[in-house]
């Protein structure tokens, strides 16, 4: 039986600590009035300007003259803090900035869990004969998907209006876009169905579990057949269900901006994320004797998954990408035009991260069978996507006020320590070798 090393759960447990204190500091170090928003906003101007004035002089030396009046006339044009609505807007924008940061943190490791319990559902409905031997460790890593899915939930609940502009009833009121989308977008329907999205995920993750663990100790096969026939179900709403809540939870914070791939988009980055974890942890388990029936066929499957959907994820990321760029519809070009003059290397890096690192890597099928290496390109891929998920959500909601500090640190490190804690707690439970399936002799002796 595996027991969660006593490093390990310190550690876990110093993350919390940390991250618990650094998200506190987060939401104490916010602008209270729009007078400490004016000093926020005028730093930031003349940081801008000296950069703009290094560019100019790097650009062209011949017209120094002409800078100082050009200079002073980007700023005058900048330079919203006599305008008492701009000012307001930045003060929301920066108050956001703590929840987008926790939000962030807290929804990457809830899309992990989500990714593995899909990952497991596609294996019963598929009936593959080399994967029963993984799903112990499938079933501890979705063992998040209970308190991940709660916590994500009650950040969506109490943001508010700093990312759903849609909850102002003053701004509905003279939006006709925002009036005509209020049938979708409004309170009582959002959190009717964020009930439902908690119920069919944790329902299905509580059944499935369940019947895994009870075929362990049947000399038929009832159970995976039940698995077969809830998997089936949950497959189908999980597809509806994913859809909408990128919908309501990611999209609606630019109400006025649609993408018919969003969903898909985010569903790729949920889904590597799953897979590249369970990997990760796999070989961990592997290194430590836990998992000596697993071979180097499992970990190269493992990573053939990751390869392939890495691919995916970048074809949505480019077809998004050049479909929206090449129409130059406003609607549509507004969320891509924010992130390339404000954001541009957390809209690059993933890019890099999650498509050029493994296909020069993970291209090799030898590079698959070597555990470090898969280790190596999970962990790179894993910031990769959070990076991709700070890409979604900061330019949304933080607008032009987004930077990379304590309160994103604090959000990170307290949920991958909340992570490891339930993760590694779950793994000490049942026996890591699962009994019973009908695949079982097929998974053994599985060989790539």
């Amino acid at each position: 039986m595996f027991k969660l090393p006593g490093n390990l759960k310190v550690l876990s447990l110093i993350l919390i600590v940390l991250g618990a204190i650094g998200i506190a500091y987060g939401f104490m170090t916010t602008p209270s009035n729009t007078e400490e928003v004016k000093e926020i906003v005028a730093a930031q101007q003349a940081k801008s300007n000296e950069l703009r004035l290094n560019e100019d002089q790097k650009i062209d030396e011949l017209h120094q003259s002409g800078f100082a009046e050009k200079s002073r006339q980007y700023s005058d044009e900048v330079d919203f803090t006599k305008d008492q609505s701009k000012l307001d807007k930045a003060l929301h924008q920066l108050k956001a900035r703590p929840w987008a940061a926790t939000f962030i943190g807290a929804f990457f490791f809830f899309m992990i869990a989500l990714g593995a319990l899909v990952f497991q559902a596609i294996q019963h409905v598929s009936e593959a004969g080399w994967s029963p031997l993984l799903f112990r460790v499938m079933e501890a890593i979705h063992k998040y998907v209970l308190p991940g899915s709660i916590i994500v939930a009650i950040i969506v609940l109490l943001v508010g209006t700093y990312f759903y502009p849609w909850m102002n009833p003053d701004l509905v009121a003279q939006d006709e876009v925002l009036q005509g989308k209020s049938v979708y977008l409004n309170k009582p329907g959002f959190i009717v169905r964020l009930v439902i999205y908690l119920l069919i995920w944790n329902v299905y993750r509580h059944f499935m579990t369940k019947n895994s663990l009870a075929q362990s100790d049947m000399t038929d096969y009832t159970y995976t057949k039940k698995n077969y026939n809830i998997s089936v179900v949950f497959l189908i709403l999980f597809g509806l269900s994913e859809s909408t809540m990128v919908w309501d939870w990611f999209m609606s914070m630019q109400p006025h901006w649609y993408s018919a791939m969003y969903a898909w988009y985010l569903f790729a980055s949920l889904f590597v994320c799953g897979i590249t974890v369970i990997a990760i942890t796999t070989i961990y388990l592997k290194r430590k004797g836990h998992l000596d029936f697993i071979n180097d066929s499992h970990i190269h499957d493992l990573a053939k998954y990751i390869f392939a959907f890495s691919i995916f994820w970048t074809y949505l990321w480019f077809s998004q990408f050049m479909l929206i760029w090449y129409a130059n519809i406003p609607e549509e070009a507004s969320y891509f035009v924010l992130r390339l003059q404000n954001y541009k290397l957390s809209f690059l890096l993933p890019l890099i991260l999650n498509f050029v690192f493994p296909i020069l890597i993970l291209m090799s099928s030898d590079f698959k069978r070597i555990p470090w290496f898969t280790e190596f390109v999970g962990i790179v891929l894993l910031i990769g996507h959070y990076m991709s998920l700070y890409n979604m959500v900061v330019p949304s909601t933080v607008g032009l006020y987004g930077s990379f500090g304590i309160p994103e640190i604090a959000g990170l490190i307290f949920f991958l320590g909340l992570f490891i804690l339930i993760v590694g707690t779950a793994l000490g439970k049942v026996p890591l070798k699962p009994e019973g399936s009908p695949y079982m002799k097929e998974s053994e002796n599985f060989e790539y």
